[in-house]
């Protein structure tokens, strides 16, 4: 054959690029969406914290504070009103810092693409700059080997596509079990302070919702990146991280019995959708491996069609 080397390599390339530049382009478009939700969610999340905030007002100084007061529990309606404030504003801070990792990345991917954009114009000339070349060669083999050099690229880019979807799973599977262990130490304690724990029960089990609190965020972000990984080989998914549901720390202002066998059950609804979200991704990544499997066995006959055609006769 009488094809330049040189061509070959320009084209794998240029191929490369191209393949990349689509990548880059179902993730951008994967962050708009998740762009889109999270902007709807803290709409949302910012008119409850400005209603709050107009209930704490209403308690400190309107005729709500007036009718309060006339019925002994101003202080206490107030505390708890104060609480749900705090409340609303963790989940607005979280949703627009979220927000802002999001909006980071579609920035990145926008500056990827202004570079990558010109492949696909280069790998179509130098496609029909090849194309002339195998006209002229007359080897009858020609056809076939461009043919495998192509299906090679494509096995070869769903690999890869196939991995860093799996280490994206491997990632929220690893921060899904941080959320879980923190709301196992969490039940543990809320079960003994159902038994009479106490304020010691109660000060652990605050310190472990908290900091589940803070690990489903980081959970939610290595969620967001799996989603956007399937999205790129054809797999919709939107997991979203269950409420963290703070509200356990207003209890702890009104210990009793009842207040407790809620908080209980709480952590125990919350643990179980954790649960339920991390065996998806544990299944979802088990997908992953057995499709990686499947494109490595058609790379290797791919490879072994490709020698018997330049093996020597």
């Amino acid at each position: 054959m009488t094809l330049s080397p040189e061509l070959d390599e320009r084209l794998r390339e240029a191929s490369g690029r191209m393949r990349r530049a689509e990548h880059v382009r179902r993730l951008r478009a994967t962050t708009a969406q998740q762009i889109a939700d999270v902007r709807e969610t803290l709409a949302d999340l910012e008119f409850e914290l400005v209603e709050e905030e107009r209930d704490v007002a209403r308690l400190e100084g309107g005729l709500s504070a007036v009718l309060a007061r006339l019925v002994g529990n101003r202080e206490e309606r107030l505390e708890r009103e104060r609480a749900e404030v705090v409340v609303a504003r963790e989940r607005v801070d979280g949703h627009r810092a979220r927000l802002a990792r999001l909006e980071a990345d579609a920035a990145a991917a926008d500056a990827e693409l202004v570079v990558l954009d010109p492949a696909s114009r280069e790998y179509a000339r130098l496609l029909a700059e090849k194309e002339r070349q195998l006209i002229r060669s007359g080897d009858p083999l020609a056809r076939e080997l461009a043919d495998l050099g192509a299906a090679l690229n494509r096995a070869s880019s769903d690999t890869h596509e196939c991995e860093e979807a799996h280490r994206a799973g491997q990632g929220a599977y690893e921060a899904l079990g941080i959320v879980l262990r923190l709301l196992d130490s969490a039940r543990t304690a809320s079960t003994f302070d159902v038994f009479g724990g106490g304020l010691l029960a109660d000060a652990y089990e605050h310190d472990k919702l908290t900091s589940a609190d803070k690990a489903a965020w980081h959970a939610q972000r290595a969620l967001d990146v799996f989603s956007r990984e399937l999205a790129d080989i054809g797999i919709a998914a939107g997991p979203v991280m269950p409420k963290v549901d703070t509200r356990w720390f207003v209890d702890t202002f009104f210990d009793n019995i009842i207040s407790d066998v809620l908080k209980h059950q709480r952590i125990e609804k919350t643990r179980a959708e954790v649960e339920k979200l991390a065996r998806w991704v544990h299944d979802t990544c088990a997908y992953l491996k057995a499709r990686r499997a499947q494109l490595l066995a058609e790379t290797s006959r791919l490879l072994t069609r490709r020698e018997e055609l330049l093996r020597p006769a």
